[in-house]
């Protein structure tokens, strides 16, 4: 990776599945500016690689809808293959365009995903935990399904991880813009001691 195009700070978010982590990844970088802020989602290059090789229609399996979820165990197995024969394969393909100085990858699921961050950018890499309770996340959609909700990649980051922040994305819980204000203020600092 060439010196220009490596990131500032790296915030690399991990939480169950409708805990929110899209959303308050979204909201990092509307209150930063995407010329400030990239989101890196590692889902996309998985999925456009297993798209293009399975011959279904990525739209759909980039969407929430039941599409995906009919492939979501399968995909997972696929990608478990992968990442096997080459650990950081979705992590280089996922932060190839970007060249922000913030990095915010919105869906890290496994230890092997930290462990290539924190290798590559050791100084700049945080763990950010969103949690929502399961109530919450049935609210939202969510519903327990074998082989997904219970493989590694819902569970990998469940236990072994020192996280420098945990978000409650709960109803009851301190807005998320006060949850947040921490990582903002490092981000702020951070650009200022860059420019």
């Amino acid at each position: 990776m060439d010196q220009n195009s490596e990131p500032e700070l790296v915030l690399v978010f991990s939480g169950k599945r409708k805990s929110g982590k899209d959303y308050v990844t979204d909201l990092i970088q509307e209150r930063l500016g995407a010329d400030v802020c990239s989101v890196v989602r590692l889902s996309g290059p998985l999925k456009h690689q297993y798209a293009q090789e399975h011959g279904l229609d990525l739209d759909q399996l980039l969407g929430p809808g039941p599409y995906k979820e009919r492939y979501r165990a399968d995909m997972i197995r696929w990608g478990e293959k992968r990442r096997q024969q080459d650990p950081g394969f979705f992590c280089r393909l996922a932060t190839r365009g970007a060249r922000q100085p913030v990095w915010v990858v919105s869906d890290a699921r496994r230890l092997s995903d930290l462990h290539w961050f924190r290798s590559q950018f050791p100084r700049q890499t945080l763990c950010v935990r969103v949690q929502s309770s399961e109530e919450t996340r049935t609210q939202r959609g969510w519903s327990f399904t074998a082989g997904v909700d219970d493989a590694e990649s819902e569970c990998g980051l469940d236990s072994g991880v020192k996280f420098d922040w945990i978000i409650s994305n709960e109803a009851d819980a301190p807005s998320l813009d006060e949850q947040l204000q921490p990582i903002l203020n490092l981000v702020k600092e951070s650009r200022k001691s860059h420019i």
